[in-house]
């Protein structure tokens, strides 16, 4: 549920070169595919399969579900630990799937990747890909009950049919970013959806940016789509900063104000948002404009392959913050600090001496 760019072309073409219809491309690759593909795949190893489904892009996804329970007002217990699980699986099906269905034009533009190298066989590929999407709608049962579920079948619809059918098309970055907002209303389940709907709506507009902005990364982009990133990103962070807090009625404190008559607690629960609260959010907010601002100004004034490349991976890496910025501002310190401490680990990753692209 992260956008999922084409891939670089291994050679820079000379300035003013046609590029050769995309049909082109993958009628070549799968004669690449099929010629080149040399029985290495029953040597796959674990490393091979990280790479099929982009780990360290799967940091990203988990602060969704948090995110989407915290604004709903769910409180932070093991059970519901479960759910970013549910979505790293999804999400890591989904990246097997995208390199299943992007076979061919990998072996013309990326024939590194696992697939078009022969690590991994495309059967093998699609196996990984179901059995993740499986886990996934399995563990949202487990860690958000029926509620959880009930969203998380049409969002594992929506990734097979972004991957499989829409990607390319002009419906595809809408439906990337309708996957990614699924995702933040699986953490509230059917019942809270509307309390979390602000939070899904900021994550999944910042998607539909950063999709349509990875489209450029093979070919360069305009300025005009660097541009509405931009103020995409801008608006993203002031409804963030903006937006409501959660209903009295969702709030832990409320369930026993209600039952008790204590209109101490009833007060307590109509509270809005503390001090505290209000400063995480926004200097997890800062961090997220600071993650992505700069490389999105850069692809703005010039909209170069390289700049849309950088401008994508900010975009993904920036979810983090954003939804450590949703969490906070709902009251949940504690799904706040743990989403920030996925960001590290993310950090940590990143300045190893091997790592796998987020895209």
């Amino acid at each position: 549920m992260t956008p999922t760019p084409h891939p670089t072309p291994t050679h820079p073409p000379a300035p003013g070169r046609q590029f050769p219809p995309r049909s082109a491309v993958r009628a070549r690759g799968r004669q690449s595919a099929t010629s080149d593909r040399a029985g290495t795949a029953d040597l796959a190893t674990v490393a091979d399969y990280l790479e099929l489904v982009r780990a360290p892009a799967v940091l990203t996804v988990l602060g969704d579900t948090v995110a989407g329970g915290s604004a709903a007002g769910h409180a932070w217990t093991p059970r519901r630990a479960v759910l970013p699980v549910a979505s790293a699986c999804l999400y890591s099906g989904g990246m097997a799937l995208n390199d299943w269905a992007d076979r061919e034009l990998d072996a013309a533009e990326r024939p590194e990747r696992p697939i078009p190298s022969g690590r991994i066989t495309p059967e093998r590929a699609l196996a990984v890909a179901g059995g993740l999407g499986v886990a996934g709608l399995a563990l949202a049962a487990v860690g958000g009950g029926r509620r959880s579920l009930a969203v998380a079948v049409p969002l594992a619809a929506g990734v097979w049919l972004y991957d499989a059918v829409l990607k390319d098309s002009p419906a595809g970055p809408v439906a990337m970013a309708a996957c990614r907002g699924l995702d933040v209303l699986m953490g509230a389940g059917v019942g809270r959806l509307r309390a979390a709907a602000s939070a899904a709506a900021t994550i999944a507009a910042h998607t539909a940016g950063v999709t349509w902005l990875s489209r450029g990364e093979v070919h360069g982009t305009s300025t005009g789509v660097a541009g509405a990133a931009l103020a995409t990103t801008a608006t993203v962070a002031a409804a963030t900063l903006l937006g409501p807090t959660i209903p009295a009625h969702l709030t832990s404190a409320a369930a026993p104000a209600q039952a008790t008559g204590s209109g101490r607690a009833r007060s307590a629960a109509r509270r809005p948002a503390t001090t505290p609260a209000l400063a995480a959010a926004a200097l997890a907010t800062a961090a997220y404009l600071a993650t992505v601002l700069p490389p999105q100004r850069a692809a703005v004034r010039t909209p170069g392959a390289a700049q849309a490349r950088t401008a994508t991976g900010a975009g993904i890496r920036a979810m983090i913050p954003l939804q450590a910025a949703w969490a906070a501002r709902s009251g949940s310190p504690v799904a706040a600090a743990l989403v920030g401490l996925v960001g590290v680990a993310g950090v940590a990753l990143r300045r190893g001496r091997r790592t796998v692209s987020e895209t």
